[in-house]
């Protein structure tokens, strides 16, 4: 991520990062406490079953989701909110063309190294 000084992160200056199966994320900003990222689906695109040990909070931007955390599901759309607790099982799959806001505490790590397993699929398709 290209920094603009020490002290703060422009996010028009960050690059999409194709993540593969219809979806690609942009970094908004972060430090070592949250990140928030936005994140745009292609319909049908699915974000695989996975738990991690940040807390999540997504706000829908457009576009309809549905999520499945913890075994519960729920469709959400544009201006709904989603919290996520710590290392619960959760997914989503994209039923109409969206974007989501994805804030983490603490920063996902991962996420800047690129450690992190996809949840999206195969980057080439």
């Amino acid at each position: 991520m290209k920094r603009n000084s020490d002290k703060y992160i422009i996010s028009d200056d960050m690059e999409w990062e194709e993540l593969g199966g219809g979806v690609s994320r942009k970094m908004l900003g972060y430090d070592n406490q949250i990140m928030m990222v936005l994140v745009k689906f292609e319909k049908g695109a699915i974000g695989s079953p996975h738990s991690h040990f940040h807390t999540q909070a997504t706000n829908v931007v457009s576009g309809k989701f549905e999520f499945e955390i913890d075994g519960d599901k729920k469709v959400v759309k544009a201006g709904d909110g989603v919290y996520i607790q710590p290392n619960l099982l959760h997914s989503a799959v994209c039923l109409e063309e969206g974007m989501l806001i994805d804030t983490f505490s603490p920063v996902r790590e991962d996420f800047l190294d690129g450690s992190g397993v996809s949840y999206f699929g195969d980057k080439d398709k």
